[in-house]
């Protein structure tokens, strides 16, 4: 987990590096992406969220 974090924040600051160099519509496709790659972990974390909440449910039920 710390890994993911650790790459994740290396990308963004490479992405915003990269966003401060370009200019006009570059800066409007990274914007995009960015948008992009936050509505795909919001989905993820949503349907993990889900599936653990699950889990806790039937460990919860099943104790005595």
């Amino acid at each position: 987990m710390l890994s993911l974090y650790v790459r994740i924040g290396s990308w963004w600051t490479g992405l915003r590096d990269r966003a401060r160099e370009e200019k006009g519509a570059a800066a409007v496709e990274y914007g995009l992406l960015v948008a992009l790659i936050a509505a795909v972990i919001v989905v993820v974390v949503k349907a993990l969220g889900t599936k653990v909440k699950t889990g806790f449910d039937t460990v919860n039920t099943n104790l005595p």
